[in-house]
């Protein structure tokens, strides 16, 4: 599945669970790095307003399908994904990291929330490390000099895996610049993942996730706050499924 942002294409080149834990548990025993990314109605409306997000998409090593409509219109288009949300990839993608006996860091959020989330994830995963923990402060800059010096921290603890809970398009911009700062280290961008571990935020629940309705849960949860974003991308979502359509007709008549 593909998307054309302005002149850009963006491509779901990580379609299942599977694909992902081999190309990530391949990547961290290699010690090659990587940027993993999730993609969803709301990071469209974000990527055509903005080229450094675009450039920052254009790093990423791996993108999933984060957000129902699009694994819809991957199978309007033709070319199924699976739902890969960045806070459900985090015990997995953890569990692999434990069992390679790789480092983590978690970078984002708060001070109080990376301490819960660090020993929920400690206490979860049998033999997991969690090497650092920084919480930047507000008006962080992910492309400045405190952002280099956190990449360096992260090289210096050993960390080869770091969850980036820094919202977008900050997390994506932070990855894209620590492939070139540490690229040794591979960075997933979870958004509020780690919160949900905290505590500090509640996710739906699980029958609500089912019948595809986590955004509405998210959009009464946070009316002010998120009920704009959320009528952008249902703005944007007929133009989507066009685009899927006109995907699924060209590649039939190949």
């Amino acid at each position: 599945m593909q998307f054309s942002i302005a002149d850009q294409i963006i491509a779901v080149n990580v379609p299942s669970w599977a694909a992902l834990e081999a190309r990530v548990a391949e990547r961290l025993a290699r010690k090659r790095g990587f940027a993993l990314a999730t993609i969803n109605l709301d990071h469209i409306v974000k990527l055509r307003r903005s080229s450094a997000f675009r450039a920052a998409y254009a790093q990423q090593d791996l993108v999933c399908a984060d957000g129902n409509p699009v694994v819809w219109m991957s199978r309007i288009a033709g070319r199924p994904v699976a739902l890969i949300p960045g806070s459900d990839a985090i015990l997995p993608l953890a569990r692999i990291a434990a069992k390679q006996g790789v480092r983590l860091g978690l970078v984002g959020s708060t001070e109080p929330v990376l301490r819960a989330a660090k020993s929920y994830l400690e206490r979860e995963i049998r033999d997991l490390e969690v090497a650092l923990t920084v919480a930047p402060p507000m008006g962080f800059d992910p492309e400045g000099d405190e952002a280099r010096a956190i990449h360096a921290r992260l090289a210096d603890a050993g960390v080869g895996l770091c969850f980036v809970a820094l919202g977008a398009p900050k997390q994506e911009i932070f990855a894209a610049l620590g492939r070139r700062e540490a690229p040794q280290i591979g960075y997933a961008s979870i958004g509020a993942g780690l919160d949900f571990f905290a505590g500090t935020q509640q996710r739906a629940p699980l029958w609500v996730r089912r019948m595809a309705l986590e955004w509405l849960w998210r959009a009464a949860s946070a009316p002010r706050r998120l009920g704009p974003r959320y009528l952008e991308c249902l703005a944007i979502l007929p133009g989507q499924l066009v685009q899927a359509f006109w995907l699924r007709m060209r590649s039939d008549r190949i």
